[in-house]
């Protein structure tokens, strides 16, 4: 999330009130089945294949900068438990030894050379890839914040729990059809698709992700992507948000 919050601004801002729970509608046991085998053979495959590029990544980050290439931290998984994600270090060695935890803000100066350039060509996630064979993340999820900035958030934004009923995702339908949040009510709009997948869960909007994950990678647009995967306008997403903290969702039978 490429965004900085000031903690105590979040804690001013006027409280919601307590929304209704959102049930997650039931799923067929064959696709849960199948989104675990798929991850976990997908997750392999790209493992062994990104395995060179992944090298000279990790050797390259350790000749431009002191401190280990591979960087973790813990992350807030699926019923919020935490995890341990692995990435490539992008920013400086214990850069938040003084600061404390902060989000990433345009022209942070906390990144190094390299890690804008693994940024830009998303390089620094594959380590994430491990996660998904450990069963901490799924390749399609919403993005899993740092436990720091949860329970704000919480108090901040309406529902933003619910996001964790799915495991968390490497990419996501909120990844790849939004910009990295400035303030907010950006976070609230990602929210907002996150909770479009997590209600509408299935093969077929996998695979689209999937294909949108790769047009994302290729360079095509935001509208090039929903264009090329039929993905809702953001209008309509949004409204199906704000229905959703005053309506209660009945699980699919």
């Amino acid at each position: 999330m490429s965004m900085f919050v000031d903690s105590e601004n979040l804690l001013r801002e006027s409280r919601p009130a307590t929304p209704p729970e959102v049930a997650l509608p039931a799923t067929p046991g064959w696709y849960a089945t199948t989104k675990i085998v798929v991850d976990s053979a997908l997750a392999l495959v790209l493992l062994i294949l990104t395995a060179p590029l992944l090298l000279f990544a990790i050797i390259l980050v350790k000749l431009t900068s002191p401190g280990p290439a591979i960087y973790t931290q813990t992350r807030v998984g699926r019923g919020g438990k935490p995890f341990t994600i692995y990435k490539l270090r992008t920013m400086a060695n214990n850069c938040e030894s003084l600061t404390g935890a902060q989000w990433s803000k345009p022209g942070d100066s906390r990144i190094t050379r390299v890690g804008r350039w693994l940024r830009k060509t998303h390089l620094d996630e594959l380590p994430q890839l491990w996660n998904v064979l450990k069963g901490d993340m799924s390749l399609i999820g919403p993005r899993p914040e740092r436990p720091e900035f949860v329970p704000q958030l919480e108090q901040a934004i309406p529902l933003y729990r619910e996001r964790l009923q799915v495991r968390p995702g490497v990419t996501g339908f909120a990844q790849i059809q939004l910009p990295p949040d400035t303030d907010l009510e950006s976070v609230r709009i990602k929210l907002a698709y996150d909770l479009h997948y997590v209600l509408n869960v299935g093969l077929w909007f996998d695979v689209m992700i999937y294909l949108g994950t790769m047009g994302k990678l290729l360079g095509l647009s935001f509208a090039g992507i929903r264009a090329l995967c039929r993905f809702p306008e953001s209008g309509q997403v949004d409204d199906a948000y704000r229905r959703l903290t005053t309506t209660s969702i009945e699980p699919k039978t």
